[in-house]
């Protein structure tokens, strides 16, 4: 059972691991490193050639993941089979007295069930041969040890090699935090190779990673562009500790390989990354740093929409590896990053070749970029796609991008002029006015937010994609704006108990007029920028309702609404929201308004609760709460639909006797019940302005009050008088 073949010394056959469907890509790099009778299989590429060649292959290869050079095989249908055969080798000629040992073990379709148990018997057969020869056994060290075996089972088969590299070659050595989602060295550097990076840089080509992460991709292009062998770096090898090692050819790999490191770095082409997280940027750094490449790659801090080549006259190639979904967000949250992604290659590097790794079809269509070839690959175990991609310089529209712009423009026309008449700088354009373009498009003074509503099932996602892509290349010219202020985002349908979550982490707070009023609008990070555009007129009839009153402001957000009611008058104001984000956020607004903190008081507490214990009496109340809410801080959700009677009540109490209180929700289901004891009033008509007047209402408002209150008293000023 134990018969062995020891294969012969003088041209030994080795087998290089590699990335899972890089077999291909690997044998044409093992062609150029001088390997001969290149045979790809599952998971790597055999190859014969002397040990030269198998050290150099160690040093120089990109997309390897280890070298091995196959001792024995031998039948293993059980483990005391694969005993008797590991036993064959003659392992005094490997291991000297004093090495230490490792032995991996993988195994496919194998008889013997446990490869924990089958590690254990290899480990003991050669423990035992080199015991009964010296009288010693080897220490094992699984983490550096300075031999380290590898036995692969298959079938009823087992091949007993060792291990050349000693352990991955993807770990370079220049890599300590690799982000939240890391891509292996070695695929990116299948990535680079497969787009034809070589060839750009030789050209002079420019590289740039707009999303560059621990700048795995920019480093892996610089190791390329410069000639500079990748296992340079390491800092062990598993054949220097293997009893035959020819330290003289490996001296003389090492000393050529730093020359051609020294003379590639002179012709070193541009290669940038850029990324919006800090942390992100600082790991990079340090990579880089620890790669020896400071001053040749460059890394910093960026919006994606920023994103730009840093010579305006470079050409190259773009290379990033955008979230997938996975460990990082689902996929679906990612849509409009995609869709900005492939937006901003389209504006800025047009004529640029880009390769981009996906790990979802329907997220790569959103990129709205044409891919020429395809590459399956896997990072990790998540299987993925390689997509090439020319970035065109051609942008017509279509025929229904070119009704989009018309209809566009026309909205844009009339509704400048009515915003400059009545101080309006934020307002909204466009609302899926034609059912092909679901989207809204809102101006925020020199940006615009373009909220892509979610299509339905029907419509194939490379159509939506497309259609997306129409929107924002005819934003910027009819809404006069730089393509890198256009800004995307996805308003989902929210079903059951979902909420809208964190989109991006930008923190970046913009500040906007509105009237005489100032406000800090933060558009890339959530759906909801800070400003509800569609509550203009319920916050003018607020500062109208307001003067010489004390003012309540339920589920307050930012503030806004209290900035208005300063502004008319309020004598004192008590803002009350479960978020202590908002709450700054509010108070940062009162400040930039000149309102201090003496009269205006922010409270962090659940409303509902805030409310039946509440003793202070307002003149106004305005309460606009989530249609539904879920807070680690309740006991018990709320539902607006179940909930708005027992809150309505409690404002009354809270009310003076000539009090007004506003309520208004943006639930498109809402049904009000009667409220006892209350005079009610829909004032939804009077509350919805100029650039909402298009389609359904996007709220809807009352006005509700004491039963004996005169009417008349309660209305605004600018109400009366007419």
């Amino acid at each position: 059972m134990g018969a062995s073949v020891v294969f012969e010394t003088a041209v030994p056959q080795f087998f290089a691991t590699s990335p899972r469907l890089l077999e291909e890509l690997l044998a044409l790099e093992l062609e150029t490193l001088g390997a001969t009778e290149i045979a790809p299989t599952h998971a790597g590429v055999t190859f014969h050639g002397d040990l030269t060649t198998a050290y150099r292959v160690c040093l120089w290869s990109r997309i390897a993941n280890r070298v091995l050079m196959p001792l024995a095989e031998c039948v293993a249908t059980d483990t005391d089979s694969l005993y008797e055969g590991v036993g064959t080798v003659p392992w005094r000629e490997h291991i000297e007295r004093g090495r230490t040992l490792a032995v991996d073990v993988t195994a496919i379709r194998s008889p013997i069930e446990s490869t924990r148990f089958a590690l254990f018997r290899a480990k003991d057969a050669i423990v035992d041969q080199l015991r009964e020869g010296r009288g010693e056994r080897p220490d094992v060290d699984t983490r550096e040890p300075d031999v380290r075996v590898s036995v692969h089972l298959e079938d009823e088969r087992a091949v007993v090699s060792l291990d050349l590299s000693g352990g991955s070659l993807h770990r370079r050595g220049y890599r300590l935090q690799g982000g939240e989602a890391p891509l292996k060295e070695n695929l990116a550097a299948a990535m680079l190779l497969w787009a034809g990076w070589p060839e750009i840089a030789a050209d002079g080509g420019a590289m740039l990673d707009p999303m560059c992460g621990s700048g795995t991709l920019c480093i892996e292009a610089a190791l390329i562009a410069a000639d500079v062998a990748p296992g340079l770096l390491r800092q062990r090898f598993g054949f220097v500790g293997w009893r035959q090692h020819r330290s003289a050819a490996w001296d003389k790999l090492l000393v050529e390989a730093k020359d051609r490191a020294n003379a590639g770095t002179v012709r070193m082409p541009r290669i940038c990354g850029f990324d919006a997280n800090p942390d992100a940027v600082h790991n990079a750094i340090g990579n880089v740093e620890r790669a020896n490449l400071t001053g040749f790659v460059h890394i910093e801090r960026r919006e994606l929409a920023s994103a730009e080549p840093l010579g305006k006259e470079d050409t190259g190639l773009v290379a990033v590896n955008p979230p997938y979904g996975e460990r990082m967000g689902e996929a679906s949250d990612l849509q409009s990053l995609y869709t900005a992604l492939g937006g901003q290659l389209k504006r800025n590097f047009a004529g640029w070749q880009a390769v981009a790794i996906v790990a979802d079809d329907d997220l790569g269509r959103r990129l709205g970029l044409q891919a020429s070839r395809r590459m399956r690959v896997f990072n990790g175990k998540l299987p993925c796609r390689v997509l090439d991609l020319h970035i065109r310089t051609d942008q017509a529209l279509s025929a229904g991008g070119e009704m989009l712009q018309n209809r566009l423009r026309k909205n844009f026309k009339h509704l400048s002029r009515w915003a400059k008449k009545n101080e309006v700088s934020c307002f909204r354009v466009y609302d899926a006015d034609l059912p092909e373009y679901a989207a809204a498009i809102d101006r925020y003074e020199q940006f615009a937010v373009v909220q892509e509503y979610e299509p339905p099932k029907t419509i194939p996602p490379g159509k939506a994609a497309r259609r997306l892509q129409d929107v924002i290349a005819v934003v910027p010219d009819v809404l006069g704006i730089e393509p890198a202020n256009v800004i995307v985002k996805v308003r989902r349908r929210q079903r059951g108990t979902a909420q809208y979550g964190r989109l991006s982490q930008s923190h970046e707070l913009v500040e906007v007029a509105e009237g005489q009023c100032r406000f800090l609008v933060n558009l890339r990070d959530y759906v909801d920028t800070g400003l509800f555009l569609d509550g203009r007129l319920i916050r003018r009839r607020i500062a109208e309702l307001s003067l010489g009153r004390r003012f309540l402001n339920l589920f307050a957000y930012t503030g806004t609404a209290t900035v208005y009611a300063a502004r008319g008058g309020a004598v004192a104001s008590t803002s009350v929201d479960l978020s202590s984000r908002y709450l700054r956020w509010a108070r940062r607004n009162l400040e930039l308004n000149g309102f201090g903190r003496r009269d205006h008081e922010l409270i962090e507490a659940d409303c509902g609760a805030f409310v039946a214990q509440c003793r202070d009496r307002y003149g106004l109340i305005y309460m606009d709460p989530p249609t539904f809410s879920r807070s680690k801080k309740l006991d018990e959700d709320l539902d607006i639909q179940r909930d708005h009677i027992a809150m309505i009540q409690g404002c009354l109490r809270l009310l003076t006797p000539d009090g007004v209180l506003l309520f208004s929700t943006h639930s498109r289901h809402f049904d009000l019940e009667v409220i006892e004891g209350a005079d009610v009033q829909e004032i939804t008509r009077q509350t919805v302005d100029e650039d909402f007047a298009r389609g359904r209402a996007p709220h809807r408002c009352w006005q509700v009050s004491h039963r004996s209150l005169d009417r008349r008293l309660r209305a605004p000023a600018w109400e009366r008088d007419s």
